[in-house]
């Protein structure tokens, strides 16, 4: 398998993501280019499915389970009514942010069920993933690829 598929695949795996497919791909002696490239496509591939299921999977969870009816309703009434004016005013930064941080339980699947909960519109959810998903991906090449080109005598 070639090693650009490989970085691909790897940042679409949730909890991985990009953090571990780029230094899969600086592993394997690919161009730091070509990791910047595919990890991106990667991690932001999953994005739009999860933000166009998530919305269906609930209602149908709502309309088929007393337990998932409550649960949703609670969740979504709390969140939503609870942090409606912080969403307003900090929910596509937060989220850009929250995203683009290379830390674990950040990252792009994360920031799209945060983008659902808290009832940020498809485009914009996906906008503020890539853009996230960007900035993680060129902070932890140019990371990588600085490390690693560092001489030690």
């Amino acid at each position: 398998m070639p090693g650009y598929l490989i970085v691909f695949l790897t940042a679409m795996v949730p909890i991985i993501e990009l953090r571990g497919a780029i230094p899969l791909g600086f592993a394997m002696g690919l161009p730091p280019e070509t990791i910047f490239l595919w990890a991106f496509i990667g991690n932001l591939l999953p994005c739009f499915f999860i933000l166009l299921f998530l919305d269906p999977v609930s209602i149908f969870l709502m309309k088929h389970s007393r337990f998932f009816n409550k649960f949703f309703t609670k969740l979504f009434n709390n969140t939503r009514t609870k942090h409606h004016s912080s969403i307003q005013k900090w929910g596509t930064p937060f989220l850009i942010i929250f995203v683009s941080i290379p830390l674990p339980g950040t990252g792009a699947w994360t920031g799209c069920l945060l983008a659902f909960l808290f009832g940020i519109k498809f485009w914009k959810a996906i906008a503020c993933c890539a853009l996230g998903i960007a900035i993680a991906d060129l902070l932890v090449t140019l990371s990588l690829a600085g490390i690693l080109s560092i001489r030690f005598i």
